[in-house]
């Protein structure tokens, strides 16, 4: 292979990891987001908690799409 086109491989995969610190960033606020919501009535515990889980994986498929495409391009 070519070094040029390898090289510009492993360069496309790092920028397709940039959103990985979106996600980082989301999950924060997230569980932030429930601790304040807790905090200001706890009666809710599970209906937030519920929230919380939903809005946790919806964040965290974000990361998983990023990493595949990250890996497809390093590997094809």
């Amino acid at each position: 292979m070519n070094i040029t086109l390898q090289s510009a491989k492993m360069i496309g995969a790092g920028l397709a990891t940039i959103g990985l610190t979106g996600v980082g960033a989301g999950v924060g606020i997230v569980f932030g987001s429930l601790v304040m919501a807790y905090a200001r009535n706890p009666s809710l515990k599970q209906q937030l908690f519920s929230y919380t889980i939903l809005g946790f994986a919806l964040t965290e498929a974000v990361a998983l799409f990023a990493l595949m495409m990250a890996f497809l391009i390093m590997f094809t």
